[in-house]
């Protein structure tokens, strides 16, 4: 092979690789969360050059906008780990998939009921303080509101 050849597919192979500060600049993300995503496992397919640096695969830019949007949506590291898509994707994987998703929604589901019950508990206690009797001292006052939250362990 010509020393000619071999240096173009070198130029071609990083053409079609990032460093970690390139990778960093189209994610938007600091290359300490570049690291730790790989060596969670979450970043796959990462080479070492023979001066150390890594040189990521440009998927990687799309695979760390999954991992935003998703921890955006609430999904740990952990349940991101099973959802990210890996080397086989078959049938069992799909229906994997759409399961975990679902059960996301349902956790959001109930975490906005939850929330919904909390604001309408705090707004009552607004109130009540707001509606303080006069003559009534601080610390009465706060062993009624604290009576009335008691009621309702959820807060």
């Amino acid at each position: 092979m010509s020393s000619g050849f071999v240096e173009s597919q070198r130029v071609f192979m990083k053409a079609q690789t990032l460093s970690i500060g390139e990778l960093a600049k189209r994610s938007g993300l600091a290359t300490s969360n570049i690291r730790f995503y790989e060596a969670r496992g979450l970043i796959r397919d990462v080479k070492r050059q023979a001066n150390g640096y890594r040189s990521y695969p440009l998927q990687a830019v799309r695979i760390l906008e999954l991992i935003k949007c998703a921890q955006q949506a609430g999904f740990t590291l952990e349940e991101l780990s099973l959802l990210l898509p890996g080397d086989e994707f078959n049938a069992s994987r799909h229906a994997e998939l759409i399961a975990s998703l679902e059960l996301k929604v349902q956790q959001i589901e109930d975490m906005q009921i939850k929330l919904e019950h909390n604001k309408t508990k705090l707004l009552a206690v607004i109130e009540r303080v707001k509606a303080r009797p006069e003559g009534m001292t601080c610390e009465t006052q706060a062993d009624q509101v604290l009576d009335y939250l008691r009621e309702d362990t959820q807060l």
